[in-house]
């Protein structure tokens, strides 16, 4: 959540956003809805339906109810209704005291005059890490504080890998994945399978490789971003990927690694519970860059974000809600507990430490970056649509890689 410019934005342009911040990581039905409480019950609204009172997040709110001195009254929407709920709620002016977003939907909310400041509710934010903190920033101001991240990185089947004479820990290039995945083809194995699919999921995916080829969102016809379309498209007309990555979504797309068939798997730190089920043994990878590196990716997860309310003596009172929810010990609970990586470097420290298996994506979370970073806000989503589109265009051999992101530019624009 974050507060901005006092402007509003068109509704269509908060819906638009809302579809664009639907991606892997959160609910799925709604609970009823709340509103803004009495002097001693506060309200607060997240993306987590699936969570009820007796959940060790429903009891983590209570508990800082409590401490806060008050009774927190919490309702759970499916994400893409939250944005709505929380739109309609400010226009009323009824917004809940204490808002749980996901990311990309804090700078929508700001700019449209929903959320407060962390300067203006003296939220401390900094601990968090800087790359962490920028999708809840806009225009010089923060609004919220993540409660934590998901990102992606590569998972390996160690089998496939062995039988085909490939060292996972050579996998740092854009060369030397291509030539691990050739071996792979060579001894008669699947390659590596992703999600292209026409929606957001398709652009949080390729992200990766757009930025790490060095592209930025607000050039999407540069060379650099025509290579990693290449790099994708490439692999599809060689046989390292399959054409289904064009329709998979990113579930989809796990469920033909967990096959155990595939030697890599691009996806997030969701699927862990998930990979340690699979039969098989697997490791993880971050995405390399072209050159070599961890290759930036998409931040998934949620801000903690404070609504603008009639009543500015309430503030204080959230203001404590919210440095509970995010403090070191409850952010490590609760991250846990998501399988989310932790915003601060110390407590991605205490998570590492219970399970070094998190090392490679505590290095994704350190490289990653907030979707609509750079000032971009309520543009990404656009550029985001046409960004899928090419890649879509590219892998169906509708257009060449090059076609595809010069239309793709000349249409965000």
């Amino acid at each position: 959540m974050i507060r901005a410019p006092r402007w509003r934005i068109p509704v269509a342009s908060l819906a638009a956003l809302a579809v664009a911040s639907s991606l892997a990581a959160c609910g799925s039905s709604a609970s009823s809805t709340g509103s803004s409480g009495s002097a001693g019950t506060y309200t607060l609204w997240d993306p987590y339906p699936q969570f009820d009172g007796a959940s060790p997040w429903g009891r983590l709110v209570d508990g800082c109810g409590a401490r806060a001195g008050v009774k927190i009254k919490r309702t759970g929407f499916d994400t893409s209704d939250l944005t709505s709920k929380a739109l309609l709620a400010a226009q009323q002016a009824d917004a809940p005291d204490v808002l749980v977003l996901d990311n990309p939907v804090v700078s929508t909310l700001a700019e449209a005059g929903v959320l407060t400041t962390t300067d203006e509710n003296r939220i401390n934010t900094s601990r968090v890490e800087p790359n962490l903190l920028a999708a809840g920033r806009i225009g010089g101001k923060t609004y919220g504080t993540p409660i934590g991240v998901n990102t992606l990185a590569l998972f390996y089947n160690k089998k496939i890998l062995r039988s085909a004479g490939v060292d996972p820990a050579s996998v740092k290039s854009w060369a030397a994945l291509t030539a691990a995945l050739a071996k792979v083809r060579a001894a008669g194995k699947k390659g590596i399978t992703f999600s292209a699919i026409g929606t957001e999921e398709g652009s949080f995916q390729f992200l990766p490789w757009f930025w790490g080829a060095g592209a930025r969102l607000t050039d999407l016809s540069s060379q650099r971003a025509v290579s990693a379309v290449t790099l994708w498209s490439d692999w599809l007309k060689k046989g390292y990927a399959p054409n289904s990555v064009i329709n998979n979504s990113q579930t989809t797309s796990w469920q033909e690694f967990a096959t155990g068939a595939y030697a890599f798997a691009e996806n997030g730190t969701w699927e862990l519970a998930n990979a340690r089920k699979a039969g098989f043994d697997y490791g993880t990878l971050a995405i390399p860059a072209a050159s070599g590196g961890t290759a930036p990716a998409p931040t998934g997860g949620e801000f903690v974000t404070v609504p603008v309310q009639k009543d500015t003596g309430r503030y204080t009172t959230s203001d404590k809600i919210v440095t509970c929810l995010t403090s070191a010990k409850n952010l490590l609970a609760t991250d846990t507990a998501l399988s989310y990586v932790a915003p601060t470097k110390s407590v991605q420290a205490q998570q590492v430490g219970a399970d070094p298996e998190l090392t490679v994506w505590v290095r994704a979370a350190r490289a990653a970056r907030g979707r609509t970073g750079d000032n971009l806000g309520t543009a990404y989503p656009k550029i985001s649509k046409q960004l899928w589109g090419a890649v879509q265009a590219a892998l169906t051999g509708a257009k060449s890689p090059k076609d595809a992101l010069a239309a793709a530019q000349s249409a965000a624009k």
